[in-house]
């Protein structure tokens, strides 16, 4: 009976070994199939199938995959092409069609301004040469009456000026000297007040331009508040363009016009004391004179 157990029992051992070892190399084979296909095709020594050889592509085809790749390639880093763009164009757009009429429109009226008042500063509107000779010559022919209407007649300020003391010559020396000091006051304040509109245009353009700067930063800041990280560079320089050409076409307009206002001042207000000083000249005649023997004629 024993001697019946001891080969069952050792058929047994050898069977399980067998289960063991055939999992183990069921287990390798299925980690590694093609290293158990290249072993096998080591042991029994089959070689590839053969293929036919591949015709040679043509040199259309051989450049058509790397131009394709080629265009690939710089599709993801194509950029759109830079536009020609002239200065002028450049300013047009970033001023706006709002700051341009409002600049176009200071500007005209600026040379406008400087033309009148240029022509309104000439000495022959202010004190001409000519109206003080024969003004004096009337004075000095005792034809007051002639030189009356002389001055009236004329248009310049110092006609204006001697026809007022002429008009109230008869109540008097003083009378006289208060209404030409009257009446080369007003045409001084005339001046002046046509002046002043340049001067105007001289402060009222560069705070334009102050103000279009603001705007412009206030739109860059915009674009780099609503863009992320990295906003474009083409849309912050569309804000920073508005802020520099507002504040350089305000000053542009504001320095000549400023210039202008000074200038043109200092001429009318020597022109004007030289008129306060011949007209005395003239009407010193009558300084002597009684207000009741005065006479106008």
């Amino acid at each position: 009976m024993m001697r019946l157990a001891e080969p069952l029992a050792s058929r047994t051992w050898l069977f399980t070994v067998g289960i063991v070892l055939a999992s183990l190399v069921f287990a390798g084979s299925s980690f590694s199939p093609t290293f158990a296909q290249d072993d096998a095709m080591a042991e029994f020594g089959d070689d590839p199938i053969d293929e036919a050889p591949a015709e040679p592509a043509g040199p259309a085809a051989a450049e058509q995959p790397a131009g394709d790749a080629a265009g690939n390639g710089n599709a993801g880093n194509a950029q759109p092409p830079a536009t020609d763009q002239s200065l002028l164009e450049w300013v047009f757009e970033s001023l706006g069609v709002a700051y341009l009429i409002v600049f176009l429109a200071l500007s005209v009226t600026l040379v406008s301004l400087f033309v009148m008042n240029m022509l309104a500063a000439r000495r022959d509107t202010l004190c001409p040469t000519e109206l003080v000779e024969e003004f004096s010559q009337r004075l000095a022919a005792n034809d007051n009456q002639g030189a009356y209407d002389l001055a009236k007649a004329d248009e310049s300020v110092l006609g204006q000026v001697l026809a007022a003391g002429l008009a109230k010559v008869s109540k008097g020396y003083n009378k006289a000297l208060e209404a030409m000091q009257e009446v080369g006051e007003e045409e001084s304040m005339k001046l002046e007040h046509r002046l002043s509109y340049m001067a105007l245009i001289g402060n009222l353009s560069p705070m334009i331009g102050l103000f279009g700067t603001v705007q412009g930063m206030i739109s860059s800041f915009q674009v780099i508040a609503l863009g992320g990280s990295t906003p474009k560079p083409s849309d912050l320089a569309a804000g920073i363009s508005t802020a520099l050409f507002t504040t350089l076409v305000g000053l542009a307009v504001a320095i000549p016009a400023i210039a202008a206002y000074n200038i043109l001042r200092n001429r009318v207000a020597r022109l004007l004391l030289e008129v306060g000083v011949e007209s005395e000249n003239l009407m010193s005649k009558f300084e002597d004179m009684s207000p009741k023997s005065g006479a106008r004629g």
